[in-house]
């Protein structure tokens, strides 16, 4: 089963080095924090933190897409 998930940059006002707007970022699992309307994103810095989730729109791709999403990452890192 696959845990990734995706979510696209709606808004990033007051983040504008941390976020690009319209651009496709990996959300990582967090029961609390979904709780407190926060998303726990990877941002630009590589590093994972909480926004509001308000800011993203989650995104329900196909096995493809992720796997495409999933291989770029592991190439970046």
């Amino acid at each position: 089963m696959n845990t990734t998930s995706y979510a696209l940059c709606v808004d990033n006002a007051g983040y504008p080095v941390a976020l690009e707007l319209r651009k496709v970022y990996v959300v990582l699992p967090d029961e609390d924090a979904a709780r407190h309307e926060l998303l726990r994103v990877v941002d630009e810095s590589g590093e994972d933190y909480l926004y509001p989730a308000s800011m993203f729109v989650r995104l329900e791709l196909p096995e493809r897409a992720s796997r495409e999403l999933q291989s770029k990452a592991s190439h970046e890192s």
